[in-house]
């Protein structure tokens, strides 16, 4: 395990109620291409925070990595949810786009 996941790992589990050092790992994971852990990490990421809309387009595209096509889509409609509410359209047009090419 890479030095940074360790650390941020640590820092997740010290503070768990503070989504930052979440959305970091599984940034981390993303880069290592560790799906899986990508995917329960932003889970665990976005039972803490509202997200805007970023985490569930990179859930989504974890989820369909990993061949899991329904929870992706379900995923990606929470994004465009989260996007339109927090006033990103370009974001949910882009979620949008990738529902309508699958």
């Amino acid at each position: 395990m890479s030095d940074r996941i360790e650390a941020l790992r640590k820092m997740a589990e010290a503070r768990p109620n503070d989504p930052r050092p979440w959305f970091g790992l599984a940034l981390e994971y993303e880069k290592a291409e560790r799906w899986d852990d990508v995917v329960q990490t932003l889970r665990d990421y976005l039972g803490r925070t509202d997200d805007e809309g970023n985490a569930w387009g990179r859930l989504g595209a974890a989820l369909r990595r990993l061949g899991r096509d329904d929870e992706a889509r379900e995923a990606y409609g929470k994004g465009i949810e989260a996007a339109t509410r927090h006033g990103h359209p370009t974001m949910a047009g882009e979620f949008e786009d990738v529902l309508d090419e699958w």
